[in-house]
């Protein structure tokens, strides 16, 4: 790169539009500008990747300032033993190449004479920094404390992921369309990475990083229009409870949950520690945060979920929607079939499992079922007696289906078939995870551990949405439930939970009886009708927080109205879906592994463990 190569990038000519009017300038706004700073661009190409036990192998460095390059600074260092095979690839750096070349005792003043009165600048600095600070400790030099400038950081403020896929050197230098392409050597990364700077100074120049003194905040996590909202937490209570940041028409941009302090919860939005994207984002929107305060964790989370359901916020990512979440439903018919549906309807004969996240899980879940049990699997309704001219399908050909729809099965004998599936779906989960333990059984031995792991995939869908109705279903159809906690303080934590909504809470401290904060918890508790079971009366997400809840060490249930129950071999049982492979496949005394000897195979590893314990 020649020194009279010019780069006048946008920053390096801030200046007073013409014919406007004088400004007196304020003691913040008095500054070195940009264009007045030397910047000493450095790359180091070294031995590793830590300073504690590797060298330097060749210094790179340009001086610019107001766009113009001033000089270059290059040099190979002998580090004073081999260069890694793995590091001479990468670099083009080899160990024939650095005999001769000047110790790095020799290199470092003459470096640091070059970089003398300038801001460093380094992509990715504490990596080329922390070797020259190391280097000059070893050899008895004192570091000069330049300023330092990193341009990962600057363009973590500046360019966004749907420009580049990452922000490495690479990524930037060809968004930028720099003029040198970085390959690894010292010189030409620092070229490239002037190229670099320079684009970025410009693009953060309209945002007011135009002086010397502006780059100390430019890389600041915390952007200063964002750190400016904090002043939204200011007079939100230190209790338990739910937030909802709104936007200048008063919409709801946002719903969160604190279950200590909401005024700290909210605090931590203007700092360092939050570091999503989206939702810096939502707070340079909002211009209000409402609390609601809740008398218990519990009810903060509730309400949370029943916030975000009701107003749909655009930042908040979590299920929205509980209407169209799937469920895999048993047909009430003559002859019934296994369907995925968006609702769970009140009628007899039929059968659910789920609520679950997604369809394609759900749909994994019901060929789990189709593998396990022989149920037709047309769409249409069959009559009880069959058409002439009806004509068998490919399963039935192949032993899959009875074919009820040829008259080749009864009614009494598909019903024998449709209780097995109904088991399986309301209590037992044994003849599905049999069937499943013999399939994943054959296709290792086989080799054939792709397949083996859908059929894994199929099994683990179906006891999560088996075990999920099977949880939720008893405490849908429970009228009424009341149970208590103790709270750290000696207190208590009152629960009314109705058809698997949370109707009423409260929380008494230990000198107060609980008993009449009970019965007036019930009085004033929201009235709950019955859902069509196993469905609850509220979000799936909020039965699931119930449950919980109840499921915590010291809870008390203090009235519980028509029972609650779970069946003891009900799919909750089942922790682990390669677990209960692994009981089947020992039960039926066959290898899980389907190691026969012979020497040693590599084979991908199932997690099959020893089952855990049930505790239904």
């Amino acid at each position: 790169m020649s020194p009279d190569r010019r780069l006048r990038p946008v920053w390096a000519d801030a200046s007073p539009a013409p014919g406007a009017a004088p400004v007196q300038l304020t003691l913040d706004d008095v500054g070195t500008p940009l264009s007045d700073v030397t910047f000493v661009v450095v790359d180091l190409e070294t031995t590793g990747g830590t300073p504690a036990d590797c060298e330097i192998t060749e210094i790179g460095a340009v001086k610019v300032r107001g766009g113009e390059v001033l000089g270059e600074f290059q040099t190979l260092v002998d580090p004073g033993g081999p260069v890694p095979p793995y590091i001479q690839v990468l670099t083009g750096i080899t160990t024939a190449m650095l005999v001769g070349a000047p110790r790095i005792e020799t290199v470092l003043p003459s470096f640091l004479e070059f970089a003398r009165d300038s801001v460093l600048v380094a992509h990715n600095a504490p990596f080329d920094i922390g070797f020259l600070k190391a280097a000059a400790a070893r050899t008895g030099h004192t570091w000069p404390g330049n300023k330092v400038l990193d341009t990962v950081r600057l363009a973590r403020r500046a360019v966004t992921r749907d420009e580049v896929p990452n922000h490495k050197l690479s990524s930037l230098a060809a968004l930028f369309g720099a003029s040198v392409t970085p390959n690894h050597r010292a010189l030409s990364d620092a070229r490239a990475t002037v190229d670099v700077l320079h684009a970025l100074l410009g693009r953060l120049g309209p945002l007011g990083v135009t002086h010397l003194e502006d780059l100390a905040t430019a890389t600041d996590p915390v952007p200063a229009d964002v750190r400016r909202k904090r002043t939204l937490a200011d007079g939100l209570p230190d209790a338990p409870g739910v937030y909802l940041f709104r936007g200048p028409h008063e919409e709801v941009l946002y719903v969160g949950t604190s279950t200590t302090s909401l005024r700290t919860r909210v605090r931590s939005y203007f700092t360092s520690a939050e570091k999503r994207q989206r939702i810096t984002e939502m707070v340079r929107i909002a211009h209000r945060v409402d609390p609601v305060v809740c008398a218990t964790p519990l009810e903060a989370r509730v309400r949370e979920l029943r916030l975000i359901a009701e107003h749909s916020p655009r930042y908040n990512r979590r299920s929205r929607f509980p209407e169209r979440m799937p469920w895999v439903r048993l047909t009430s018919e003559p002859f019934p079939r296994l369907s995925v549906v968006r609702d769970v309807r009140d009628e007899d004969g039929a059968a659910y499992i789920g609520p679950f996240s997604s369809s394609a899980s759900a749909q994994l879940a019901l060929d789990a079922l189709h593998e396990s049990f022989p149920v037709r699997q047309c769409t249409r309704r069959l009559p009880l007696v069959a058409p002439a001219g009806a004509a068998a399908c490919v399963l039935a050909e192949l032993g899959r289906c009875g074919a009820p729809c040829l008259g080749q099965q009864s009614v009494d004998a598909y019903a024998a078939v449709v209780e097995r599936v109904r088991t399986a779906m309301s209590s037992d989960p044994a003849e599905v995870v049999a069937a499943h333990a013999e399939r994943i059984t054959w296709l290792v031995r086989q080799e054939r551990f792709e397949e083996a792991a859908t059929v894994r995939d199929r099994l683990a869908a179906y006891l999560r949405g088996a075990s999920r109705a099977q949880r939720v279903a008893p405490l849908s159809r429970c009228p009424e439930l009341v149970a208590a906690r103790r709270t750290d303080d000696g207190g208590w934590e009152l629960v009314l939970v109705r058809h698997g909504r949370l109707a009423g809470t409260a929380r008494v401290d230990r000198r107060t009886d609980p008993r009449p904060v009970v019965t007036a918890l019930q009085a004033s508790g929201e009235h709950v009708a019955a859902p069509p079971s196993p469905a609850p009366a509220a979000h799936p997400e909020e039965t699931d927080l119930l449950l919980a809840w109840l499921d915590k060490p010291g809870v008390r249930l203090v009235e519980v109205a028509g029972g609650w129950s779970m069946p003891a071999r009900s799919a909750v049982a089942v922790v682990d879906p390669a677990a209960a492979v692994a009981g089947a496949a020992r039960h039926a005394q066959v290898d899980p592994a389907g190691d026969q000897g012979g020497g040693t195979t590599h084979r991908p590893h199932l997690s099959l463990v020893a089952p855990a314990p049930s505790t239904a």
